[in-house]
């Protein structure tokens, strides 16, 4: 049978397609602009890298002459460390406030939310003083300079995978961990070898979102990355973008190199963004 025409769907398709197309062309853009020269960006913004105007000039200027890699490093290692604590802890801390009562439970819940409305700016004064009395921030040591980025980005991460996966727990059967239970399991033991389990998708969504905001974060890391050799990727392109202001093509290819890297995560583990945080919406 013929299917009818539809259209309201139509017309929402093609709004969402134009909204797409805003969204995905500066990327384009930024991309084949980095293989121009810097002296043909401004009149041939507009024109594909094809023939005389390709060039590789600016990638080999930004690896000569950046830290790219040790960047990169420096990102992926805050990042990556900051999505593990985050999901170990946020898990933890989400299974307790689902399936125990204790007397502050209800506090303890409402600081949670309350804790997603203050900006990180308005925290990074008193966060970077406490953080130097101990002695891991402004060190000339690359682990404790590590720890200093590492620790307020977990802080600013904890409340939103908290509220995400408390969410997705409440609508996990508790027949399953009441089995567990009479089988001899401890509080851990049902924590890592049944809740974790079913909740994968949630786990996922959370460490992908941590991951990838604490790659992304500028703010804090202008604060406690202040050593060039300890500079992560957004912190050498902020540094970049001040010293090579007119420089468009260096620029560019510096963008590149920053946001490809978060599209192709994105694109291979858009599936369990989707499903978590649908699934954790419709349990919850």
């Amino acid at each position: 049978m013929k299917k009818k025409i539809n259209i309201p769907s139509i017309f929402i398709y093609i709004v969402l397609s134009l909204w797409a197309l805003t969204t995905i062309y500066p990327i384009v853009w930024v991309i084949q602009n980095s293989f121009k020269a810097k002296d043909r960006i401004l009149s041939d913004s507009f024109s594909l890298p094809i023939g005389e105007l390709f060039t590789l000039a600016n990638y080999k200027k930004a690896f000569n002459n950046l830290n790219i890699l040790g960047a990169y490093k420096n990102s992926i290692f805050i990042s990556t460390v900051v999505a593990a604590i985050v999901i170990v802890l946020a898990g933890m801390a989400s299974f307790a406030l689902v399936r125990y009562s204790f007397k502050i439970k209800g506090t303890l819940q409402s600081l949670v939310m309350a804790a997603m409305m203050f900006p990180a700016f308005a925290t990074i004064i008193p966060v970077f003083n406490m953080e130097f009395k101990w002695g891991i921030a402004n060190t000339s040591s690359w682990g404790l300079t590590m720890l200093s980025a590492i620790l307020p980005q977990v802080a600013g991460n904890l409340s939103f995978a908290i509220v995400v996966l408390t969410g997705f727990i409440k609508g996990l059967p508790l027949e399953l961990e009441e089995a567990a239970y009479l089988e001899g399991c401890n509080a851990f033991q049902i924590f890592f070898k049944v809740v974790v389990p079913l909740t994968k998708p949630s786990f996922a969504t959370v460490a992908i979102f941590s991951f990838l905001w604490s790659y992304n974060d500028l703010f804090s890391q202008m604060f406690f990355l202040r050593r060039p050799e300890m500079w992560a990727i957004t912190r050498l392109l902020n540094q970049l973008t001040s010293q090579e202001g007119t420089n468009y093509g260096l620029m560019a290819a510096a963008v590149t190199l920053v946001v490809v890297p978060v599209v192709i995560v994105y694109i291979f583990l858009q599936k369990y963004i989707i499903k978590g945080m649908t699934a954790g919406a419709v349990k919850g």
